[in-house]
């Protein structure tokens, strides 16, 4: 098969989505097929080392990210219908969930779509208006409601979804990892530069640096452990809007320097070994759907906090595979505090029962590809 992966991440700015955007791009022709890679240009266009087509994006406001019309550029819009493709996927929809759809209608191709974001929670934060968060939700379920097969990357994703209005048949498909075997020689290597403390307790957090993500909940609880003169080292990896507001907010609890803002990290190894040298990956998000990095942090040893109830905390259970809380940061300071004695017994759990390697979910994205073009070939169930 050739599969086209439509969305707008690309690196350097690359999300949870354009994680698993790349990675079927990377582990789809370990199986045999082609798949490629549609995105706004954002940065080195050799990023990415995977099939791609990149066509001119706009910078969307104050974020990194980065949107434009594929079909409405002459060179993108020959070469995607030049492509044989058998079946398109859209991990956004938006433009390039759109042009995606074009695509699969005009080649008579199934269209797969694939629900990530808390799209309502997105367009209220940037609107601060009720009503044109509720008119984005009617716009992403009209856009759901065309697509041959929808799906959520985990359960509570799809109740989401379903919250939202959308009625029709929903298949969950979860994200995977990249399954390594740990190396103490190298990970020192990589992690010489960092100068972290031995002896003392090491928080991570990896992801945008966003206060939807609930960031400062995390500064706020290590202000707590401070006082009460519990020692911990915090390492915020990402960037994001809100990284300088929270560099300031980490100086005015007193904490700066025992907090660490490392910017976005590229180097794998670096990353990798970052997840296994700390005790607990503490991600209380309430944004957060299916995040990979809980799962990245699991493949490496690594226990989550997250807060009870939330959707990144699917299939956590408390004290058996990683830790869970209240939303608050009185709740995540104890949650910490009673999370590092049992971390690491803890976390050989996390590795056994979360993550899932890319490779496994490789086969299953195949296996569904592969019925929806036998039942297109068949004339069933046509691209709506």
């Amino acid at each position: 098969m050739f599969t086209a992966q439509f969305g707008e991440p690309y690196p350097p700015t690359i999300d949870g989505v354009g994680q698993v955007m790349y990675a079927y791009c990377r582990f789809l022709p370990k199986l045999g097929h082609r798949s490629v890679y549609v995105a706004p240009k954002n940065g080195d266009p050799d990023a990415a080392q995977c099939e791609k087509l990149l066509y001119p994006g706009l910078r969307l406001g104050r974020t990194a990210y980065r949107v434009g019309f594929p079909l409405l550029h002459g060179k993108t819009r020959r070469a995607l219908r030049a492509l044989p493709l058998d079946i398109v996927h859209a991990h956004s929809p938006f433009m390039s969930g759109h042009a995606a759809r074009r695509i699969a209608r005009r080649k008579g191709i199934p269209l797969v779509a694939t629900f990530h974001s808390k799209y309502y929670d997105d367009a209220l934060r940037a609107t601060h208006s009720q009503a044109l968060a509720r008119f984005v939700v009617r716009y992403v379920v009209d856009f759901y409601d065309t697509c041959d097969e929808v799906w959520a990357v985990n359960q509570a994703t799809a109740d989401v979804l379903r919250e939202y209005g959308y009625r029709g048949p929903l298949l969950v498909m979860e994200n995977g990892t990249d399954m390594r075997e740990a190396d103490q020689a190298a990970d020192a290597q990589a992690l010489r530069g960092m100068a972290l403390r031995e002896g003392v307790p090491t928080l991570l957090f990896v992801g945008q640096q966003d206060i939807k993500k609930n960031t400062e909940g995390v500064l706020r609880a290590c202000a707590l452990l401070r006082k009460m003169g519990e020692p911990f080292q915090l390492i915020m990896v990402g960037e994001g809007q809100d990284r300088h507001h929270l560099e300031r907010l980490a100086d005015d609890l007193g904490i700066s320097g025992q907090t660490r803002f490392t910017g976005a990290i590229r180097d794998r190894a670096l990353l990798m070994a970052l997840y296994r040298r700390a005790d607990l990956f503490v991600f209380p998000s309430l944004y957060d759907n299916a995040p990979m990095v809980v799962r990245e942090a699991a493949s490496e040893g690594t226990p989550s906090l997250l807060v009870r109830g939330s959707c990144a905390a699917e299939g956590v259970r408390h004290g058996e595979n990683g830790y869970l809380c209240e939303d608050s940061p009185e709740s995540i300071a104890r949650g910490i505090l009673e999370a590092l004695p049992t971390c690491e017994q803890t976390g050989a759990a996390a590795r056994e029962t979360i993550p899932l390697s890319w490779d496994e979910v490789s086969r299953r994205v195949v296996e569904r590809y592969e019925d929806l073009c036998a039942k297109k070939r068949a004339g069933r169930g046509g691209t709506k």
